[in-house]
């Protein structure tokens, strides 16, 4: 079933949505969880699966993405597994970039069309969860299925941003949706009450099948569906694929978040610090891979620490941290608090450590609060960052607000006694 098998990751747009951190790179090279990229998710999640052939297609801001997939997956030999890079080029029948998803795989079909291959699996590379895409290979085998959508219960409020779908009690899609309006019905893609008790749905409010971005295709309809000049899977070849062809619905009850904006992205990051989480990196089952990085042991002096990620090679002196993501070589000094923010880190150290003038890390006595700090951040002594006047959107000198949350941006400079 997976011996002929292609993956494909969709290696995101510009992102616009999680902006300022799509500044310098794409959405799956954004860091999650203090020490991986998005795009870490479904490739390991292939990985485990047992898929040996996985293309990254990859357009906008695609440097570091690159870089972190040629340091973090070289070809194996022995499993002849390959974790191959498909950037957007101009050939002697495309000299444009990707119109969108459906127009990537498109236009990246001479590159795996060579591979024995009679089904593709099709996935983004922004989202978090942990799948096993045997399951939902062996669904799609089962029915028979020319497409299979991986497909999620969710609620009221997240369908804005989501494909939502109707399935028959076979599990056929009759109709899709992508990202509804205020202006069209949706009252007849609520799930009906049974339906939910079956799945252990026990909220009260309307429940929707979202799609997560995951599909199925057997080879021939994906060249069938691909035809025309569709630009979009979600949008098009979906509803498309729904008249012409065999369309299920595989539904997936565990744990997924789409990563699509920074409210999303930041409330997703502070739950993998809760005592419970939702979603744990240190879970055995379907591990996480990402690129060792070979730091040594984070060091901390006279630190208190409540519901913490914390990633290798930091130094805290005297500071508090509470409800907070941690990223790599993060140095924080005598006096700060943090709480409820996310430090991406930094990519280097200064050295010595006893240099005044460093720049990276945060300094003395400073308050950090529902912050994002992206990499190579310094912070001055005595700043405050805790979005004062509770602005849901601003643009600032060297520090933005979205969703309520202030942003600082990659290697931006806080002076000290700063107030934002």
């Amino acid at each position: 079933m997976i011996e002929h098998l292609t993956t494909l990751i969709l290696g995101g747009g510009q992102g616009k949505r999680l902006f300022p951190l799509t500044s310098y790179r794409s959405k799956p090279a954004v860091p999650i969880g203090g020490q991986y990229r998005l795009v870490d998710i479904p490739i390991s999640n292939a990985i485990n699966s047992g898929l040996r052939r996985v293309f990254v297609l990859t357009q906008f801001n695609s440097a570091s993405l690159h870089r972190h997939i040629h340091r973090t997956y070289p070809y194996e030999a022995f499993t002849k597994t390959s974790v191959e890079l498909l950037a957007a080029e101009q050939t002697l029948e495309h000299t444009d970039w990707f119109q969108g998803t459906a127009d990537a795989v498109r236009k990246c079909m001479p590159h795996y069309h060579s591979y024995v291959t009679d089904t593709f699996l099709i996935l983004s590379g922004d989202h978090l969860y942990r799948m096993d895409y045997r399951e939902i290979l062996k669904f799609h085998h089962d029915h028979d299925a020319d497409v299979t959508v991986a497909t999620i219960p969710v609620p009221e409020r997240e369908i804005k941003g989501l494909g939502i779908m109707k399935l028959r009690s076979d599990g056929a899609i009759t109709d899709f949706i992508e990202k509804p309006t205020k202006d069209e019905s949706v009252a007849s893609y609520v799930l009906p009450r049974k339906k939910c008790a079956e799945m252990g749905i026990k909220s009260k409010s309307p429940t929707y099948l979202a799609s997560m971005g995951i599909y199925v295709f057997k080879k021939d309809v994906l060249m069938d569906v691909l035809a025309g000049q569709e630009k979009d899977f979600g949008r098009e070849i979906i509803p498309k694929a729904i008249k012409k062809h065999k369309v299920f619905g595989y539904v997936f009850t565990g744990y997924w978040r789409d990563i699509g904006t920074i409210g999303s992205y930041f409330n997703a990051s502070l739950g993998l610090a809760a005592p419970e989480p939702s979603f744990s990196f240190l879970s055995p089952q379907g591990r996480i891979y990402t690129r060792p990085r070979y730091l040594p042991p984070s060091r901390f002096l006279n630190t208190q620490m409540e519901h913490v990620l914390m990633s290798e090679g930091c130094t805290f002196y005297g500071a508090k941290v509470q409800e907070s993501v941690i990223g790599l070589r993060s140095i924080v000094n005598q006096g700060t608090v943090i709480r409820r923010s996310i430090l991406m880190g930094n990519d280097y150290y200064e050295w010595p450590a006893s240099n005044t003038d460093r720049k990276l890390g945060i300094g003395k006595n400073c308050l950090i609060e529902n912050c994002i700090l992206d990499k190579n951040v310094g912070i001055g002594d005595n700043v405050e960052i805790t979005n004062i006047h509770k602005l849901k959107e601003k643009d600032g000198e060297n520090y933005f607000i979205r969703d309520g949350i202030v942003i600082i941006p990659k290697g931006a400079h806080i002076p000290p006694g700063t107030k934002i």
